[in-house]
């Protein structure tokens, strides 16, 4: 009696083991079961996908070589007058940021800041050249505002390529546009330097005398 027992038992065991229901809702459960998995994995994986992408996107290119070129530097060598020399690197300036306005039309980029690159090297190296021959005379000051006009005149045309610019590029670009306001401002402080007063209040004490 026992044994059929357990012999009846095994079958129903294995009957209900065997049966189209049971084995549908194991199907299923083992494919939510999967589904499950793969879902959590994409939903921890998006965010560092996302959070890559955003770095790629807002990474930063390398900053241009800023080097006066071998021509440039030669054709600065040989002018030995100072109103000449600042006249000549402004030139310099203005073809340098010409080429880089044309490099930005066409979209190379990488060719544009080489050129940005040369016109702040030219920046700094004619203010540089300025305050080395600095006598606190007219005709050194006269160039110092001639550099401060000319600068002025260049910062709009900066401002219309960094607005356009890619991510990428758009930071060197207005961080040279901060470097001419501060050259600007470096330009001006000699035409405001108490060493020139002297020469007024001077003139002042001439005209001021009994005859």
């Amino acid at each position: 009696m026992r044994e059929a027992s357990e012999s009846k038992s095994k079958k129903v065991k294995g009957k209900n083991v065997s049966s189209p229901k049971f084995a549908r809702l194991f199907s299923d459960y083992k494919f939510l079961s999967v589904y499950f998995c793969q879902f959590t994995f994409a939903f921890l994986l998006l965010p560092s996908l996302a959070f890559a992408q955003e770095q790629f996107d807002t990474d930063d290119a390398p900053p241009p070589l800023k080097i006066v070129s071998k021509q440039e530097k030669s054709l600065l060598d040989a002018e030995t007058n100072v109103s000449d020399w600042t006249k000549l690197s402004l030139e310099l300036m203005e073809n340098r940021l010409k080429k880089a306005e044309d490099f930005y039309t066409r979209e190379s980029y990488i060719q544009m800041s080489d050129e940005l690159g040369g016109f702040s090297a030219l920046m700094d190296n004619t203010l540089n050249f300025l305050q080395k021959n600095d006598n606190g005379g007219g005709k050194i000051l006269n160039n110092f505002k001639r550099l401060e006009i000319n600068l002025r005149r260049f910062a709009p045309r900066l401002e219309l390529i960094r607005r356009e610019l890619p991510m990428r590029y758009e930071s060197y670009v207005r961080n040279l546009i901060k470097n001419v306001r501060q050259t600007r401002a470096k330009a001006v402080e000699p035409l405001f330097d108490d060493s020139v007063v002297p020469d007024n209040t001077k003139g002042n004490q001439n005209d001021t005398r009994q005859p």
